[in-house]
């Protein structure tokens, strides 16, 4: 069942979701979500120093993104087909019985931009920023600020709390992460010998 309004500014006061720094409701709350703001930091692909990336090496090895911090009013330009990683100034912290799910927001998705790839589950447990996989679909460049809305976050109730949140698990690989990362494909190589 997908939170309300209502109920996400409950669960913020009563601090059983945790949204750091604090949202403004006024501005981030939806009907049944709430919009998390762009950071100024992005990771961009460095196409002309790794031939290709192979999923199965350590990719923390390579050098394969560069990153590039944006000034205040200074515009990050999404050129059409461009991706890269960025997140959002908030960090999120949840309970062992709620999800988040990462969605655009259409003002954006007009636009062309996409927000996620894949990545829009967030698991029971999780505690960090969300990664954004940015993408631009369109035609036109289109240029992004930091603390823009750039997201929105819906919330829904497990049926009874995760016997295995994500803190919990041996395979979180982005867990609390305050510094977001490039994929860590090649990690579950490693950890799938270990069993």
């Amino acid at each position: 069942m997908l939170l309300s309004d209502k109920d996400i500014k409950d669960y913020i006061k009563k601090h059983r979701i945790k949204i750091t720094p604090k949202p403004d409701f006024k501005t981030q709350l939806g009907s049944c979500s709430i919009d998390l703001r762009l950071s100024n930091i992005f990771k961009v692909f460095e196409q002309n120093r790794t031939p290709y990336i192979d999923v199965r090496q350590n990719l923390s090895n390579y050098c394969i993104t560069r990153d590039v911090k944006i000034k205040k009013d200074e515009p990050f330009i999404m050129h059409p087909g461009i991706f890269v990683l960025a997140q959002t100034v908030e960090s999120i912290e949840l309970p062992d019985d709620i999800v988040a799910r990462l969605e655009g927001r259409s003002s954006l998705g007009r636009l062309g931009i996409v927000v996620h790839s894949t990545a829009a589950l967030f698991d029971a447990g999780f505690k960090g920023k969300p990664t954004l996989e940015l993408g631009n679909l369109g035609k036109l460049p289109v240029g992004l600020y930091q603390n823009m809305r750039i997201c929105a976050l819906t919330f829904e109730q497990l049926s009874s709390k995760a016997e295995v949140p994500y803190y919990k698990k041996r395979s979180a690989k982005y867990l609390g992460k305050e510094a977001f990362s490039e994929s860590k494909i090649g990690e579950e190589k490693q950890y799938a010998r270990k069993i």
